[in-house]
């Protein structure tokens, strides 16, 4: 028998949380995270998911601590919908998917694991990309590892950074 080991999945798996303080403020100034930013903007960051649907699982995130779409500024939501473009530029050009799930979960029954600070997800997705070991081993096969999906994909936002005019 063959095993699949994924012990940085326990956390996630379990609900253990290290702090009550929100992951995405955090991660603005925690250097355990700063591997995962791939790009900050003016008023939203882009990182990638620390848990991972498929490779290149990113969210685009407001700087400010808040939850839905209608809190936010004109300028934070017009931020956030140029970051996921250049999201959906940077994933095609990396990894060339067949399509791409695009969504913000607001509120426990959307879905949201984080409830309070409203994040757009960018998973890119293949024909074929699911399969049994999600459905009868709740785990997920990731064949690249979190830092090798940042070196790919941190040079392409920081061109399109040049390359988009504010």
């Amino acid at each position: 028998m063959d095993h699949l080991w994924s012990p940085w999945r326990l956390a996630y798996i379990t609900g253990a949380r290290h702090s009550t303080d929100c992951v995405f403020c955090t991660a603005l100034t925690d250097s355990d995270a700063a591997p995962l930013i791939l790009f900050r903007g003016a008023s939203c960051f882009i990182i990638l998911n620390l848990f991972p649907y498929n490779n290149g699982h990113l969210m685009v995130i407001p700087n400010r601590h808040i939850p839905t779409l209608t809190s936010m500024t004109p300028d934070e939501l017009c931020e956030m919908m140029e970051l996921t473009r250049r999201a959906e530029i940077a994933l095609t050009e990396a990894y060339a998917p067949h399509g791409m799930n695009m969504g913000i979960n607001l509120g426990k029954a959307a879905g949201a694991g984080i409830l309070d600070h409203v994040h757009m997800h960018i998973v890119p997705r293949w024909s074929g990309d699911t399969n049994f070991m999600t459905v009868v081993g709740q785990t997920r096969v990731l064949p690249e590892e979190l830092p090798v999906s940042a070196d790919r994909l941190r040079p392409i936002f920081e061109r399109l950074a040049l390359d988009t005019p504010r």
